[in-house]
């Protein structure tokens, strides 16, 4: 199972919002670079970065602060936020970032979507934000009544490389992660998932490493890690252990 850590770009810096709020916000890094640097040299085999500004604007607005981060660092990035056209696709990649997360798109595009899985086979992740099962779009702002399991059995047909499910409820507030909701979304559908919002402890890492069997691929954590709730190295024994 893989940690990501996560950095957050908002304005420039490396932040972590409450529930995706932008009213609340923690900045822990003038230079996300930094912030990326310091999870590497901890050795994180994958980063994962989200343009926040792109994500609730609709293009990326942080591509300068990715492309620095892929350059100071010697680990694989995942990035979303604001990526919603060929266009913005290409020019992710171009940066040189590893995997692309589309969110908006999944429910608004999914013939982009389609597109983008075909262009880049292997290295489209669809990012599915939920609260209380239904899927919320546009930096969470916009909430809808679309069952979250429907649309990632949809994106495990169009090809989708993995699927982040977060639960937005408990993102950003160290309140333990919702084992109970990645556990359906997994035992519905076949396609490898990534768990992210509300870890704080190693006991939530050692309960999602439970359910690695079932297809987890990995797990997103940041306010824990930024806040030293543990450390990265900490986290990752658990995550690589045999048994927990």
């Amino acid at each position: 199972m893989i940690v990501y850590p996560a950095v957050d770009i908002l304005d420039g810096r490396c932040v972590r919002l409450k529930q995706g709020r932008t009213s609340d916000v923690t900045v822990y890094a003038n230079d996300p670079a930094q912030a990326a640097e310091r999870w590497a040299n901890a050795g994180a085999a994958a980063l994962h970065v989200v343009d926040l500004n792109g994500a609730l604007e609709g293009r990326m607005q942080n591509l300068d602060a990715v492309a620095r981060i892929v350059q100071r660092t010697d680990v694989p990035v995942q990035l979303g936020g604001g990526i919603r056209d060929m266009e913005g696709l290409e020019e992710a990649f171009s940066a040189g970032v590893a995997r692309v997360v589309l969110g908006t798109s999944i429910v608004k595009s999914m013939d982009f979507v389609r597109r983008a899985v075909q262009a880049h086979p292997g290295a489209i992740v669809a990012g599915v934000d939920a609260r209380g099962g239904k899927i919320a779009l546009e930096g969470w702002v916009e909430d809808t009544e679309l069952d979250a399991v429907e649309v990632v059995k949809r994106l495990e047909e169009v090809g989708a490389a993995a699927v982040i499910y977060t639960d937005i409820n408990v993102d950003g507030m160290q309140t333990g992660v919702n084992v109970d909701a990645t556990r359906a979304m997994l035992e519905a559908t076949g396609v490898p998932i990534i768990a992210s919002g509300g870890v704080s402890s190693l006991e939530d890492i050692r309960r999602l490493k439970e359910l690695e069997p079932l297809g987890l691929e990995g797990v997103i954590v940041g306010r824990a890690l930024y806040e030293e709730a543990f450390t990265l190295e900490e986290a990752m024994v658990v995550a690589i252990s045999k048994s927990c």
